[in-house]
């Protein structure tokens, strides 16, 4: 695949993984599980599913070197501290209100890729990214708590963006050496070792959960996890930036679903604010394809 029909063919992935991983929120309000044990589960589970085509595409490990094992570790050591950091956020606040500190995600992305990687972005890019980081503010701001449980929840939701942008920026650097399959694998798994092992320390029941709670795993591990894949197999084409301004969609999805399915409101400003999410994201990835072809 060339990389002009490459650019070509992303926007339609985007769109899959915004509206896939938008329902993440929604079953983790489901559930009453803690969030270490939603988080590893969904590991687990996803890594499983994995196995099948990982099986035919084993010979791919022995392209990876001792440093690079220990960046996928790294990687999925991050992971498991997104999941259960923002699963704890979720379970303390509002989704409308969590989204608030996860619009931060693309402008600490572009703070490490500039540091990590001499990545360069343009007036316009900055100028799309304000209109949807305005929008996502928007959007979370209706429900944006001052109690102490909801800071809590806040506070959780920062941290899980710092260690979610760590892990995109590590991905951005391995996935290109194998298969976007065979980094999902490694990532979840690692992921799953530090969520079994914290869970076992900590004396959190591993056990003894209804098939309610199953059902809800096993969703985890298929809907929101396959925005994972698709966003891994991304990062040969595009940066850790462009990925997560296409996660700011993420909250506009997981406000309407929880306007739905949970019951939370959804005010006049929140809707302004979905819509210029939306046309921020539009824009900053039109301009970034757009940049593609002039280099091509």
């Amino acid at each position: 695949m060339s990389q002009g029909n490459t650019s070509k063919s992303i926007i339609l992935p985007l769109i899959i993984s915004i509206v896939a991983i938008s329902f993440a929120a929604i079953f983790v309000k489901w559930s009453s599980a803690p969030a270490t044990i939603l988080s590893m589960y969904r590991m687990v589970l996803a890594s499983l599913l994995l196995l099948p085509i990982v099986w035919f595409k084993r010979r791919e490990f022995q392209k990876l070197t001792s440093k690079e094992w220990l960046l996928l570790c790294l990687s999925g050591l991050f992971l498991a501290l997104h999941f259960a950091l923002w699963f704890g956020s979720l379970k303390l606040t509002t989704v409308a209100s969590s989204t608030i500190i996860l619009a931060l995600q693309p402008i600490v992305s572009l703070i490490g890729g500039a540091i990590l990687f001499k990545e360069r972005t343009t007036k316009t890019a900055l100028m799309t990214m304000g209109i949807a980081v305005l929008g996502a503010v928007m959007v979370g701001w209706g429900d944006f708590g001052l109690n102490k449980s909801a800071i809590v929840g806040d506070i959780l939701s920062f941290l899980s963006v710092i260690v979610v942008v760590g892990y995109l920026l590590i991905g951005q650097k391995v996935v290109k050496k194998v298969s976007h399959w065979i980094y999902s694998f490694c990532v979840f798994g690692f992921a799953s070792i530090a969520l079994i092992v914290y869970n076992i320390s900590t004396q959190v029941n591993l056990g003894g959960y209804d098939s309610k709670e199953w059902g809800i795993f096993i969703l985890l591990a298929v809907v929101p996890t396959i925005s994972h894949v698709i966003n891994n197999w991304l990062m040969n084409y595009v940066n850790a930036t462009t990925i997560s301004m296409s996660i700011l969609g993420e909250p506009v999805g997981a406000t309407i679903l929880a306007a739905i399915f949970l019951g939370e409101r959804l005010v006049g400003w929140q809707i302004i604010g979905g819509i210029l999410v939306l046309l921020g994201v539009f824009m900053f990835l039109m301009q970034q394809l757009n940049r593609h072809k002039k280099i091509e």
